[in-house]
């Protein structure tokens, strides 16, 4: 069964929380972090989930308002036993078709292959390196989409 991807409500934020801790672990956003994610939703976020009856992914944009203003990515995750399925692509692609016309940044940790893969299959490019950024001193690679026309 493919997943539905569709806008997140207030009832998947616990799943949220503990998909990112899965995902993230010490870098996972807090309880409260996600609840400021959910008051945004109106202003200048949007948070897309993978629902197979349970939520299996999660893609978070900031769009802000004025539409020459860059988007940036800022969390995708899909829980460990679902990767290499295709959802990660999926979120991307929903993701993406939000970010009609405008310009996307994300970061993503340089060792992190699979993301860079995905990534790169979207057609996002590297466009600068944060050396160092990242604990154990790995760089954070700064990517950019910008739709084709």
């Amino acid at each position: 069964m493919r997943p539905a991807i569709r806008p997140a409500v207030a009832a998947d934020q616990p799943a949220l929380v503990a998909l990112d801790e899965v995902c993230f672990g010490s870098s996972a956003w807090s309880t409260v972090a996600w609840a400021t994610e959910f008051d945004r939703l109106a202003e200048d976020r949007v948070i897309l989930v993978a629902d197979e009856g349970s939520v299996v992914g999660y893609v978070v944009l900031l769009v802000p308002p004025v539409a020459l203003d860059v988007v940036e990515l800022l969390r995708i995750a899909v829980t460990p036993a679902e990767r290499r399925t295709g959802i990660g692509g999926q979120l991307m692609t929903a993701a993406l078709a939000r970010c009609a016309g405008r310009t996307v940044l994300l970061e993503v940790a340089a060792g992190n292959e699979s993301a860079v893969e995905l990534y790169g299959g979207f057609g996002f490019e590297e466009i600068s390196r944060r050396r160092g950024y990242y604990a154990g001193g790995e760089d954070a690679v700064i990517m950019r989409w910008r739709e084709s026309v």
